[in-house]
């Protein structure tokens, strides 16, 4: 006991004489804050001096002067250093070591705005009797404390200030402001009359309005200024959580941007998704519908970009804008982008069944540093058609450079329809068809322009079955001006400037913009043919075996014959590769035509001869940019319908009206120019008389049209019941059935992804033992047997081709198999092919035979694959047909040993 009362007192008496030595100091550098530490109690300094000096702290600190109370929470005067806030701040939750070790020196400019902060907003010491305020000079000063700009990084005092913005309150008088909170703060403004505009409410609303602002940011809500000078405040969804499948969709507050921004690509892909996610075309519809009713309300002018990218479209197809990008080099952009060797990203395909699936895993997997800004719909667009555009050298590496831009500007959902539509196959299930009605039920729901133009959601004031015929109206209407006009560069600003309602104004069939060609229905017997036109006259007009060609000669006064162009079935610009009929087009045209669209038949003929000759030879021709100097295929061109004459399109006038203008206004030129052979019947013997010469004059069949009446117009783009095309090989009785042996299998993709997508079928040759490949098939097939077909032939997969296959490398599958299984296949007809080998050096020295159109039919079981149709019979098969007999080159007999 004695000791510890001695120890106590000399703990008294080194502080009593620190404090004196340390007073004059104090005086010196730190009066203010001398003047208030004097205000406290002595009771208080004592036991604050007690805690803060122990001998432990001396012990640490055995080179400074042990400071009195009075200094203790002001400053050293050994550094003239503040270490009073660092202390006080935890002298009254931490341990004494931890405020020890926190004290650090500091400049005396810090050490004079901390002190003043400690003084008037320390929580961690209580106020001193002493120094009290009234309410509201405690609050004025939290007031002031609110408005200084920040001295100090500590956690706490950033707490504090937290705390002391939210208690804003109105002030009263500038004059209840002490010396001390004028020296710390800066001056305030007096406050007015009108308690509105008070600085206190002034502070509030600016809170509440930054505050309203912040989270308006953070949950997608954007504030803008219209024409009209209004303000925007619609809440809009992230893109990332987009979703045009929703019920009661509503074109703005659901959409994942403002008015006049860039439709993202992103909401594209979410809409693709969808799509792809959905069975029913109905709901297809809708889920597209809704997007381009954003689109239109929000940004109109991505409204063509958007249609071409679910299109899968750049331009229209006569333009013949193709991206040219072989699968290799889009895997090995992928590649290089995420990190994968090529192999690693084809055996990724390969496991999905899709090139834009493993796209996505790879991007999934994929972190950046730094995110390169968001892809947009008109951005991809015009990157897709700068890819088309590069060409010449080095324009493949041009070309992945490009791509490599896009693809890490991606998100995953973005890279798997960016890589599909590289590819050239959205595989979404959405057809052109399907496209348009989306297009015309968002015109009708969100009027771009006419009577109800600005209408969000006219649906809600028309009700279900006013809106649902209006939108079968505009369907209509839409539809048909795109058969008329297939340009959507054309359809959309019209759309957008003048309504749905008024397209056929100002969108018309003109030369130059070719049509979509009507298609026939096939059909499988006479019988057939009555049974569709029971009680109605029809016609009947050989089937070409040559290459579908639409001809366009625009005009006013007279026919431009420079500007005149040809097109394919699939609208692709074939001119260049017919400088032949172009000149000798002005033999056709009677003076009577200033302008017309005639849809022929452009066919392979022997002129000494005058035989039609075979589709192969035809298709040996220049595809582009032919000279007619080095031309060595001569073709005739059968004219079979006129669509447009004189300024008058024709597609809605029958055809007896539109044959007897054919016939009145345009001359036929043997070897050169020729109207189809057609021929008016009235029972069945005298249509399979008919056919019966259509085979034996090289042709495929017939065709059988409607001759009159409302089903006698031309259908645009359609495949019509109105056509029906009778072959030869869709006749019961006629031709014969292949059986083929499977020697290779190709994996499938898309649906088929996870099975064998096709076969590479081969005939046998017994004198040889060898089999010859005959024709790659995947058509016929159910989604069963395919199944079933690869589980059969799994068991037989081989490491390499055996010795005795014979197969040019170019047709080479994914999976070699053994020759275990023998199907049956029936085809359009067989030609001379310079890749396949069957029958090679029978017909040909260099070339085999190639089944046409080959299509499964069955599982032969019952037979061993040295039972397959022979290479001998696959060659007397070809030699048999009635095109090849009327071919010069082909009457030499053949050895038959039989």
């Amino acid at each position: 006991m004695n000791s510890i009362r001695l120890l106590v007192a000399r703990r008294i008496v080194v502080s009593l004489s620190n404090r004196s030595l340390l007073a004059a100091a104090s005086s010196v550098h730190s009066a203010p804050s001398l003047v208030a530490a004097n205000n406290r109690s002595m009771a208080q300094k004592s036991i604050t001096s007690f805690f803060n000096i122990t001998p432990k702290a001396k012990k640490e600190n055995k080179h400074e002067v042990t400071p009195s109370p009075e200094a203790s929470t002001e400053e050293s005067p050994v550094n003239g250093n503040d270490k009073r806030v660092k202390r006080s701040r935890c002298s009254s939750s931490e341990k004494e070591v931890d405020c020890k070790e926190s004290a650090s020196p500091v400049t005396p400019e810090k050490k004079k705005k901390v002190k003043r902060q400690r003084i008037e907003s320390s929580e961690s010491e209580p106020p001193s009797p002493a120094k009290s305020f009234s309410d509201s000079e405690q609050i004025a000063i939290k007031v002031e404390n609110s408005k200084q700009p920040k001295t100090y990084d500590s956690p706490k005092i950033k707490k504090s200030k937290a705390k002391m913005t939210k208690k804003v309150v109105a002030v009263k008088s500038a004059e209840e402001k002490t010396i001390k909170v004028e020296k710390t703060s800066p001056p305030e403004k007096s406050p007015k009359k009108d308690v509105k505009k008070s600085p206190a409410l002034k502070s509030y609303f600016t809170v509440k309005t930054t505050k309203t602002e912040e989270d308006n940011k953070s949950n997608g809500i954007k504030k803008e200024n219209t024409e009209t000078g209004e303000e925007d405040n619609v809440k809009r969804v992230a893109e990332t959580d987009y979703n045009p499948a929703k019920t009661k969709y509503h074109p703005i507050e659901d959409a994942c941007w403002s008015k006049g921004q860039e439709v993202p690509y992103l909401a594209l892909a979410k809409t693709l998704q969808a799509i792809e996610a959905t069975s029913a075309r109905l709901k297809m519809v809708e889920i597209l519908s809704n997007y381009f009713r954003s689109v239109i309300a929000l940004t109109p002018e991505d409204l063509l970009p958007s249609i071409y990218l679910c299109l899968n479209q750049l331009a229209p197809a006569y333009h013949s804008l193709e991206l040219g990008i072989a699968e290799t080099y889009l895997m090995k952009a992928v590649g290089q982008c995420t990190g994968r060797s090529l192999a690693q990203v084809r055996a990724a395909a390969q496991r999905c069944g899709d090139l834009g699936a493993a796209a996505e895993q790879a991007r999934a997997a994929q972190r950046t540093m730094f995110a390169p800004p968001p892809l947009s719909a008109r951005r991809v667009l015009a990157a897709l058609r700068e890819v088309a555009a590069m060409t010449g050298h080095a324009s493949v590496n041009k070309k992945i450079s490009k791509i490599q831009a896009l693809f890490v500007a991606c998100s995953p959902c973005e890279a798997r329809y960016l890589v599909r539509s590289l590819e050239g196959k959205l595989r979404v299930g959405l057809a052109e068809q399907s496209a348009l009605q989306a297009l015309a039920q968002a015109a009708a729901a969100t009027p771009p322009a006419g009577e109800r133009a600005g209408t969000l959601d006219a649906a809600a004031a028309l009700g279900a079955e006013r809106f649902k015929a209006l939108v079968d109206e505009l369907a209509l209407v839409v539809k048909t001006t795109y058969c008329e006009c297939p340009n959507y560069e054309l359809i959309v600003p019209a759309l957008l400037r003048h309504g749905a309602r008024a397209l056929p104004e100002h969108c018309r069939l003109t030369p130059g913009v070719p049509l979509k060609p009507m298609l026939a229905h096939p059909t499988r017997g006479v019988h057939e043919v009555f049974s569709r036109f029971e009680n109605e006259e029809f016609t009947c007009e050989w089937k070409y075996d040559g290459e579908r060609a639409q001809i366009h000669v625009p005009g006013d006064d007279a026919p431009r014959l420079a500007d005149a162009a040809i097109f394919s079935r699939n609208q692709e610009n074939n001119t260049s590769k017919y400088p032949d009929v172009l000149r000798r087009l002005p033999t056709l045209l009677r003076a009577s035509v200033t302008s017309c669209v005639l849809d022929c038949e452009a066919v392979a003929y022997d002129v000494d001869s005058k035989q039609i000759l075979p589709f192969q030879v035809l298709s040996t021709r220049k595809r582009k940019d032919a000279a007619e100097a080095d031309i060595k295929v001569q073709v005739c061109v059968f004219v079979f319908d006129l669509l447009f004459l004189n300024g008058r399109p024709l597609v809605r006038a029958p055809l007896e009206e539109r044959r007897a203008l054919l016939r009145q206004h345009f001359a036929e030129v043997p070897g050169h120019w020729s109207l189809a052979t057609a021929r008016d019947c009235r029972s069945e013997e005298e249509v399979q008389q008919f056919l019966e010469e259509a085979v034996r004059g090289s042709c495929e069949g017939l065709m059988v049209k409607a001759l009159r009446g409302e089903h006698a117009r031309y259908d645009i783009a359609r495949r019509s019941r109105n056509w029906l095309k009778l072959k030869k090989d869709y006749l019961d009785g006629v031709g014969d059935t292949i059986d083929a042996v499977v020697i290779g299998a190709y994996h499938g993709r898309g649906k088929r992804a996870g099975v064998f997508g096709g076969f590479l079928l081969a005939c046998y040759d017994p004198d040889a033992e060898q089999y010859q490949s005959l024709c790659k098939v995947g058509t016929g097939f159910s989604d069963d047997d395919l199944r079933s077909l690869s589980e059969r032939l799994r068991p037989h997969r081989l490491d390499a081709p055996r010795n005795y296959y014979m197969c040019a490398p170019a047709l080479a599958p994914d999976v070699w198999l053994a020759a275990a299984l023998v199907l049956e296949l029936r085809c359009a007809d067989l030609s001379l092919s310079p890749a396949h080998r069957a029958a090679a050096g029978l017909l040909h020295p260099d070339k085999g035979v190639s089944l046409r159109f080959p299509r499964f039919v069955r599982v032969r079981d019952d037979k061993a694959p040295e039972q397959a149709t022979p290479a001998r019979q696959i060659a007397q098969l070809y030699a048999a047909q009635d095109q090849v007999r009327n071919a010069a080159a082909a009457r030499a007999p053949l050895d038959d040993f039989y």
